[in-house]
């Protein structure tokens, strides 16, 4: 994973809502990436689900929150209305981004070894350093943590 003080790579994708978003343009705010493996599954819907219920709070904060995967903008789109999200999906359809923010690594389930995402988080700070990283995240009280290091920036 990248490591905390690296500028933070730059880079454009796909955003439900269908605007793009462009992590320089963005500042001065702080960001928070949260890299998720799939849509419509069950660790990442709890998580999307907390980063939006949270989203007034990191908005309030001055932060932008943004949750990637490799997922399709028609599968952003449907994970959205489904889950009834306010956070903001990227698509990196192509990988480049999961591989430049080195999250995009081997894993092990049932016996099998492939490539995918590890659930990770990244909080970018004004500047477009790394400020923080959550490697290898467990789902259930991550956002508030987040949120927690949000509001020590």
């Amino acid at each position: 994973m990248i490591d905390v003080n690296e500028m933070a790579p730059d880079f454009t994708l796909p955003s439900t809502g269908g605007a793009e978003v462009t992590l320089s343009a963005l500042r001065p705010a702080p960001v928070v990436l949260f890299f998720y493996p799939r849509d419509n599954t069950s660790g990442c819907t709890k998580e999307a689900v907390a980063f939006s219920g949270l989203l007034a709070e990191f908005e309030a904060a001055g932060v932008k929150v943004f949750g990637i995967s490799k997922d399709s903008m028609a599968s952003h789109d449907k994970f959205v209305a489904k889950q009834e999200l306010t956070v903001p999906l990227l698509s990196d359809e192509n990988g480049s981004v999961c591989e430049e923010f080195g999250v995009w690594a081997e894993k092990k389930m049932y016996g099998k070894t492939f490539m995918g995402i590890v659930r990770s988080t990244v909080l970018i700070d004004s500047t477009g350093k790394i400020s923080r990283t959550w490697p290898k995240v467990k789902v259930p009280g991550h956002a508030e943590e987040v949120l927690e290091a949000v509001k020590a920036l």
